[in-house]
């Protein structure tokens, strides 16, 4: 299963969702391929913002080797599932849907909410981090259960 993890500047929540999913997979030999994206071009070829590497290491996850890259269309080929961590990044990606099926690949993160952006107050960082890592065994759990959709 090939799953893709976006925000806007693919520096902050999609590096947490990418690293905590990926450990999390791992772990249970899945042989999951995960990545992350930003619909914004800002950052590409950064390494994820210092605060939510910091805050991945504390729980024993190293998103430090992550870079980032642009949300393209040549993504919805790539990828089985797309998540978005709020609704502009889902109204960014789905604009760039070329047809139903790259459509239904896409949905938001969390089934209910969004993922609050923690880049301007880093008090943030660790309630959104809980929060991540909490939908990823969720994720986990379905995505197993579902037998790999």
């Amino acid at each position: 299963m090939k799953i893709l993890m976006v925000c806007l500047g693919n520096i902050c929540r999609s590096p947490l969702a990418h690293g905590i999913l990926e450990h999390l997979a791992n772990s249970k030999g899945l042989g999951w391929s995960v990545e992350s994206a930003g619909t914004g071009d800002w950052h590409i070829g950064h390494a994820p913002d210092e605060r939510s590497i910091a805050v991945a290491k504390k729980y024993g996850v190293d998103i430090s080797a992550q870079r980032a890259q642009h949300f393209t269309p040549a993504l919805f080929d790539e990828y089985d599932h797309i998540f978005v961590m709020d609704e502009n990044n889902l109204k960014d990606v789905l604009a760039q849907a070329r047809h139903a099926q790259d459509e239904s690949k896409v949905s938001l993160f969390l089934e209910e909410g969004i993922v609050p952006d923690p880049y301007f107050d880093s008090t943030q960082f660790e309630p959104v981090y809980h929060m991540i890592a909490e939908r990823c065994e969720q994720l986990v759990e379905k995505l197993t259960g579902q037998n790999q959709v």
